[in-house]
């Protein structure tokens, strides 16, 4: 993860991965983005915190499994691959408990694979047809990269809105 500039700048306005094409720029940016809020947020969380759910909502927990574990499933439709068993059982995984450090090492370790994951798709394969689960939904390639990005910063807002809601105090200046 790059570190967060230190005036405030958002990954997308610090001229970085120049090297990449537009959509795959904007993806690893929108990844490095999560990462950032989500360090900010929620990584000073306690076990508590992380698993709470307070008025029955889905919890911080869930939000950093689903983000690292969707990720993974989305970028596997991208290569052209089906889900293996690990990837199943980990899909119907991810409202366990557990500790706050595994999941935030879970989410870290997730970021920095998917990072590596698109910038290995080739620019030319957008346009190729890709199927989604066992129906096999329609979609293509650039179609796949551009929900990643939508889907990790969906489920990224919905984490720091559930750390606000649990943990008192929590504040953009104390975070």
């Amino acid at each position: 993860m790059e570190k967060e500039s230190a005036d405030g700048t958002e990954p997308w306005m610090r001229g970085t991965h120049e090297d990449l094409d537009p959509l795959r720029r904007a993806v690893v940016h929108a990844l490095e983005l999560t990462e950032e809020d989500v360090a900010r947020w929620c990584g000073g969380l306690t076990d508590e915190q992380m698993f709470a759910r307070p008025a029955g909502i889905a919890p911080v927990a869930f939000h950093l499994r689903h983000i690292a574990r969707s990720a993974d499933r989305l970028l596997t439709y991208a290569e052209d691959r089906w889900l293996d068993d690990d990837q199943l059982a980990a899909l119907h995984g991810e409202m366990t408990s557990g500790t706050a450090k595994c999941v935030l090492e879970e989410f870290r370790a997730g970021m920095a694979e998917a990072k590596k994951r698109v910038v290995a798709i080739q620019e030319k394969r957008y346009e190729d047809a890709r199927g989604i689960g066992r129906k096999r939904l329609p979609t293509t390639v650039g179609g796949l990269l551009i929900h990643l990005a939508e889907h990790t910063q969906r489920h990224t807002g919905q984490a720091i809105t559930t750390a606000k809601i649990v943990t008192p105090g929590l504040v953009a200046g104390n975070a």
